[in-house]
């Protein structure tokens, strides 16, 4: 078995020599700090945690972790090449913010099928981690970024892709005065909502609930409280509206009951929240051109 590094470690920031960190050190490292500053009573170092986790959703669990805790404030991160592709240059003496890059290697195979069909001879594996940096955008300067787009309290399309991705998932929807004071309900399956709310109320609630439906599927390896389950589900429902420009508050008070002297059990709710905060911010994706141009029996396939 021949397996080689498709990708050179290359440090963007400085010259020192790089310190090797597995992504498991990494998250640890993080959520050793994180609870020195929830026990030093500091609660809003958790939402800033999840403020990370909205702007940067696409990003794995623990860069978001290394991207909230080198910069709070960061928006807009990319690497060095990436903002000289947009016309920006990082501004002399900036710091980057590490995160961990995978390296991907390559592994042939050496079985009679491969040897038949060249396409099968190579697979992609990863191999590990290197260390990479990014900048925020507050770290550059040059040409003018198009706009990103900010609903600012307007839920706008995004509530009928929550309630198509809702549907999709065969969970069944209703909305029934029969909850009330419930704002909303998950049953496993079914989720019930309470009418006459605000459009940016309802879709926090129909977030907060369908949160309950992703969590119920997750294999978990800490007992939760009911708690716990609720504190999370509106962490996931305040991920989601902060990622849409909705005005969802701090709540940081709140954020703090996911932690209670348990350090396995707080990496395992921001673990899902992220998860399933990530899986609902894709599925509000607005379809691309090809695909809005596309039979619906044909997107049903693709999708």
């Amino acid at each position: 078995m021949n397996t080689h590094s498709s990708i050179t470690p290359i440090n963007e920031n400085t010259n020192q020599p790089q310190q090797r960190q597995t992504a498991k050190e990494m998250i640890a490292a993080n959520v050793k700090c994180l609870i020195e500053q929830l026990e030093a009573g500091k609660s809003d170092a958790l939402t800033a945690y999840l403020n990370a986790m909205s702007r940067f959703h696409n990003y794995s669990f623990g860069n978001v972790l290394e991207i909230a805790r080198q910069r709070p404030t960061a928006t807009r991160v990319a690497g060095m090449y990436a903002w000289n592709q947009l016309g920006r240059r990082v501004k002399k003496g900036e710091k980057g913010i590490r995160i961990l890059a995978p390296i991907v290697g390559i592994k042939r195979k050496q079985d009679e099928e491969a040897e038949k069909d060249i396409t099968k001879q190579n697979t992609r594996v990863l191999v590990g981690f290197r260390n990479a940096y990014v900048f925020d955008v507050e770290q550059t300067d040059g040409a003018e970024l198009p706009a990103m787009r900010e609903i600012s309290g307007d839920v706008g399309a995004n509530r009928d892709r929550l309630v198509s991705y809702i549907e999709k998932q065969g969970i069944e929807l209703v909305f029934t005065e029969n909850i009330a004071p419930a704002l909303g309900v998950s049953y496993g399956g079914r989720i019930a909502i309470l009418p006459g709310q605000s459009k940016a109320e309802e879709f926090s609630t129909l977030v907060h609930e369908l949160g309950h439906e992703l969590l119920h599927k997750a294999e978990r390896r800490t007992t939760t409280t009911k708690v716990v389950k609720e504190t999370e589900a509106e962490a996931i429902a305040f991920v989601v509206g902060k990622a849409v420009g909705l005005q969802t508050g701090s709540a940081s008070a709140d954020y703090i009951q996911l932690y209670h002297g348990n350090a396995s059990l707080l990496i395992e709710s921001l673990e899902v929240i992220q998860q399933a905060s990530a899986v609902i911010l894709a599925a509000l994706q607005p379809p691309t051109q090809e695909q809005a141009e596309m039979p619906d029996a044909e997107l049903a396939r693709v999708a």
